[in-house]
């Protein structure tokens, strides 16, 4: 720890921009950044800098240790009663003929092709279809307590919740109630996007806003589930667009704590009503890790989500802040993959996935849901695991 520090006071004192300076020494007296501090680390911080500092928070935090889980997905639908431009997965009900929708039955035959297999969770998300009621995706989660007790439900954004809700004609409050009396453990963070109404307005603007988004998020934290939360950028936001969006996610995170990890989304533009717009460079995605670290300093985790920035990339966010690279997935979601990410089968066993965090000197820690420690792969033989079906 001596080490780190002595390492990071020299990155901070080698820094020619006063600006940067003070920011690093904040981050080293562990003092909160302004917004202002902000939207001048995007502006100004080098690479080097940016990840250093986020290095020496991560690895104060959880040391060489790195996060992950066995996990699978259900999407229940791809089509969707809503019109997100960057969107290259839903399918418009009047054109639901090129998507799918999966019964009940179906998604139990999904839960049940996993009995006997150690996953931990299973997450639920898709489109918002216009057919699916609360009450539908209630009775499937009581199935699957049934069949499954000890396996951890995530499941759907908080949009499909507003959605859910708003058709059930509840509140937020009452219907989280009912969920989590039906099996929901917690919740993922899609459905945020940008949270600034400049950006929202043009990107996804039929669809749960900012405060009903927060307010969902709310409502599960205070009957003691948790949540993550999602940025998507690299698009049409700005600067001040991103620490905007932290910004609100850091309040609720000092009422709540109910936060568990902050993942940022890269926006890929393949067939979407967003083609024409660039993507972000590798080098600006992993200032964008780096800086979310350093300005969520009440998020006690930061992930990188594997099948959106391909195996390669998500090795080297370990470097910027990243403490969790997610789970096993399992080839069981195409919302990156519909839209040109680099992982065209979203798999990767336990074995690869521990041999990839041991590539970039971490140690691979599983873990359930909530972070609690499941096993320590550290000092494991990669060709025993490798030849035990129980981890392939």
């Amino acid at each position: 720890m001596v080490e780190l520090a002595t390492g990071v006071e020299q990155l901070i004192s080698s820094e020619q921009d006063t600006e940067l300076r003070k920011i690093g020494e904040k981050v080293l007296a562990e003092k909160r950044l302004s917004f202002q501090e902000g939207i001048t680390l995007f502006e100004k911080a080098s690479l080097g800098f940016a990840g250093g500092l986020a290095n020496y928070v991560r690895e104060k935090r959880h040391g060489n240790k790195t996060y992950f889980n066995r996990n699978f997905h259900i999407e229940p639908t791809n089509v969707c009663v809503f019109t997100c431009a960057f969107c290259s997965y839903s399918r418009l009900y009047k054109n639901r003929e090129e998507g799918w929708e999966l019964s009940a039955d179906q998604m139990m035959h999904i839960v049940k092709s996993y009995d006997g297999k150690p996953v931990t969770e299973v997450h639920i998300v898709g489109g918002v279809h216009p057919k699916l009621t609360m009450q539908f995706f209630i009775d499937v989660m009581k199935r699957i307590k049934e069949h499954r007790p000890d396996l951890h439900i995530k499941g759907y954004t908080a949009v499909e919740l507003d959605y859910m809700f708003r058709k059930a004609k509840v509140s937020p409050e009452e219907g989280m109630q009912l969920l989590k009396e039906a099996g929901l453990q917690s919740l993922p963070g899609g459905g945020a996007e940008i949270f600034h109404p400049e950006v929202r307005s043009k990107i996804c603007h039929d669809k749960v806003d900012t405060e009903g988004w927060l307010r969902i998020h709310k409502a599960a934290h205070n009957l003691g589930m948790h949540s993550n939360a999602t940025m998507l950028f690299g698009h049409i936001e700005n600067y001040e667009h991103r620490i905007d969006h932290m910004d609100k996610l850091r309040t609720l995170q000092d009422e709540t704590g109910g936060f568990n990890t902050f993942i940022p989304l890269k926006f890929r533009n393949k067939n979407n009503d967003m083609s024409d717009v660039p993507e972000s460079s590798v080098v600006e995605d992993m200032r964008l890790y780096a800086i979310s670290r350093l300005y969520l300093d009440n998020f006690p985790h930061m992930k990188a989500y594997w099948p959106m920035l391909g195996r390669q990339n998500a090795q080297l966010t370990l470097s910027f802040g990243v403490d969790d690279l997610d789970g096993t997935i399992d080839d069981t979601t195409k919302i990156y993959t519909m839209a040109g990410s680099e992982e065209q089968k979203p798999a990767l066993s336990t074995t690869e996935l521990v041999a990839l965090i041991r590539q970039a000197g971490r140690h691979p820690i599983e873990r359930d849901t909530l972070y609690n420690t499941i096993k320590d792969y550290s000092n494991e033989d990669l060709d025993a695991l490798g030849a035990n079906p129980h981890y392939n």
